[in-house]
C-alpha cells in the first residue's frame, strides 16, 4: 500500500501530483475523486462509493476524469488546504482512480475497479507526533483442523495510526529444529492510543514444542522485536500465553519522497511531492507497495 502521510499545521496548503499510467492495450475514462476513510476496529476503513469526510471537503483536482490512452499516461494534481481553524488530530482519506469496463453483452454485469492511495494527514502546530508501539502477551493456538497460529497484541503508544507488517521465526524446538520465517497476516492498522492484534498462521505439520518463538512488527520504520518460548497446544484449543525472553527496539526518522498508486486492473497511479511541500514525517512506510480495494 502507498500512502500520502504528513503533519500539517492550520492554515497549510500542499500539492501532490499523480501519474495514471493505462498498462492495456484499451483506451481507458479515469474518473479521479477523494473518499472518506477511517480507522476502526484494527482496520483502515474505506468509504462505501464517493462518501465523504472533512479531509475531502479539503482536496480539490484540478482533473476529475481523464482519458488515457492505450499504455499511455495522464497527470492529476491534487490540492490539500488545511483550514486555519482546523482542530488537532489525525484524518484519514483516499484519492481513487477508478475505471469501468464496458459492459457484457448480457447487459447484466459492468466491473468497476479502482486503486487509491491512503492519506493520513495529522494537522496541529509544532512537530510530528513520535510513531511508537509495543508488543504485548503472545498466544499460541491450533484450529479444529490443526493448524497452528501465534497471536501478538499490540499496543499503539505514539502519537500517529500505524500500519502493522511483519514475521515471525520458531527456533530451538524439538531435535533443536527452526521453522519460518512467517509473515504476519496485513491490514492491521492501529490509531494513535489504539490496541489489536496481528496474527501468523503457521504449517499443520508443526510438533507442538516446545519452541523458542521472535516476533518482528514493523511500522515504517519504526520496528519491535519480542523472543519468547511457547508450545502449541493440541488441536482446537488456545495454548498458554507465551513466557517473554528479551524485547528489542529500533527506529528512525523518515526524510523521503511519499509515493502513490501503483497497478490493479491495468492502472498504475505515482504521486509525487511538489516542491512546495513541507518537510516529509516520520514512522511511516515510503517503499512502493501495492494498493488497492
Amino acid at each position: 500500500m502507498r500512502y500520502i502521510v504528513d503533519h500539517l499545521p492550520p492554515g497549510t496548503t500542499i500539492k501532490r501530483q499523480l501519474l495514471i499510467s493505462n498498462r492495456t492495450d484499451e483506451a481507458r475514462r479515469i474518473d479521479v475523486y477523494a473518499g472518506a476513510a477511517a480507522v476502526a476496529g484494527s482496520e483502515f476503513r474505506f468509504g462505501e462509493g464517493r462518501a465523504a469526510n472533512e479531509l475531502t471537503s479539503w482536496i480539490t483536482l484540478d482533473s476529475s476524469v481523464v482519458e488515457v490512452e492505450p499504455w499511455g499516461e495522464a497527470r492529476v494534481r491534487a490540492t490539500i488546504t488545511v483550514p486555519p481553524a482546523a482542530s488537532r488530530g489525525e484524518r484519514y482519506g483516499v484519492i481513487w482512480a477508478s475505471a469501468t469496463s464496458a459492459p457484457r453483452s448480457d447487459g447484466e454485469v459492468t466491473q468497476i475497479h479502482r486503486v487509491g492511495v491512503r492519506m493520513y494527514l495529522d494537522i496541529g502546530p509544532g512537530g510530528e507526533p513520535v510513531s511508537d508501539f509495543s508488543i504485548g502477551e503472545l498466544r499460541p493456538a491450533r484450529s479444529p483442523a490443526g493448524e497452528p497460529s501465534v497471536t501478538a497484541q499490540v499496543t499503539n503508544t505514539g502519537g500517529r495510526a500505524i500500519d502493522l507488517t511483519g514475521s515471525v521465526t520458531l527456533s530451538d524446538g524439538p531435535a533443536g529444529s527452526r521453522a519460518g520465517p512467517f509473515q504476519v497476516g496485513q491490514g492491521v492498522t492501529l490509531p494513535p492510543g489504539g490496541s489489536g492484534q496481528v496474527v501468523a498462521r503457521l504449517p499443520a505439520e508443526l510438533p507442538n514444542g516446545p519452541w523458542k518463538i521472535e516476533v518482528n512488527l514493523e511500522s515504517g520504520l519504526v520496528k519491535r522485536s519480542i523472543s519468547a518460548q511457547i508450545r502449541f497446544p493440541d488441536a482446537g484449543q488456545v495454548g498458554k500465553r507465551g513466557s517473554a525472553i528479551s524485547r528489542m527496539t529500533s527506529g528512525w526518522t523518515v526524510a523521503a519522497v511519499v509515493a502513490g498508486l501503483l497497478l490493479l486492473a491495468g492502472l498504475a497511479v505515482l504521486v509525487r511531492r511538489s516542491r512546495q511541500s513541507p518537510r516529509p514525517p516520520s514512522g511511516r512506510p515510503r517503499e512502493r507497495v501495492s494498493a488497492g480495494h
